[in-house]
């Protein structure tokens, strides 16, 4: 017997067929879907309820899935942000990863391949979801399950991704975690990042946490293979 899956998805997308179906398909998975056509119906769902994922098409009738996410963010820093769209200009894809999106799917694409990019962010993010929060690192505290770091008292909003690789260097801290490594639990085996994307992400965790960003003592690089979690002093 095939395990459901649980969680709380809100589809955010005016195209009626294409909505009817993602929302057949997720409720079959399992998931609790809400559905919105429109950025007015979006931020009325996100203001009743919670959401672990929300799946958002860009291009609206009376506004983008880029404001809907910007809301989204403000008010349920924890849920996960996947964006659908008709165009894959780089420009469009690099705004989406800045607004903390997990993922970015162009259209057209396979349903079977979307199921499996949101069961993946979903598995993460109940891995998260169970980590200790309150881990002093440098000038920040990390709430995991909150996704959210706090700096003097201010809380600034993490991904998932973010979240998940930080996980990941406190678990081993005071050990060189590699590239490969970063790659198995921080993305998933249908997404392709490059090196590239790792050093993008360890510089803004840098910048939270580190007292001297360009000279960081925390988050150390090693030279051909990864990252370490500078050891908790004794």
């Amino acid at each position: 017997m095939v395990k459901k899956s649980s969680g709380k998805i809100l589809v955010v997308e005016d195209e009626r067929n294409l909505g009817q179906t993602l929302v057949e398909c997720l409720e079959k998975e399992g998931y609790e879907t809400a559905w919105a056509r429109s950025k007015a119906e979006a931020e009325a769902e996100i203001s009743s309820r919670r959401f672990d994922l929300a799946l958002l098409d860009v291009g609206l009738p009376d506004g983008s899935g880029f404001d809907v996410a910007s809301g989204l963010r403000r008010t349920q820093p924890s849920a996960a942000i996947v964006f659908l769209t008709a165009m894959g200009a780089p420009e469009q894809r690099v705004h989406g990863l800045e607004l903390g999106a997990e993922d970015y799917i162009v259209k057209p694409f396979h349903l079977k391949e979307l199921l499996l990019r949101i069961h993946n962010v979903m598995r993460r993010a109940l891995t998260l979801s169970a980590a200790q929060d309150g881990v002093k690192l440098g000038r920040a505290v990390i709430n995991f399950s909150r996704y959210e770091a706090v700096v003097e008292g201010e809380a600034t909003p993490l991904t998932q991704k973010e979240t998940a690789l930080l996980k990941l260097l406190v678990d081993r801290r005071g050990h060189v975690v590699s590239r490969d490594e970063i790659l198995n639990f921080v993305w998933s085996e249908d997404e392709f990042p490059s090196s590239r994307t790792i050093d993008n992400f360890i510089l803004r965790l840098r910048r939270l946490i580190e007292l001297k960003p360009d000279e960081p003592e925390l988050i150390r690089s090693v030279r051909g293979v990864g990252y370490q979690l500078a050891p908790e002093e004794k």
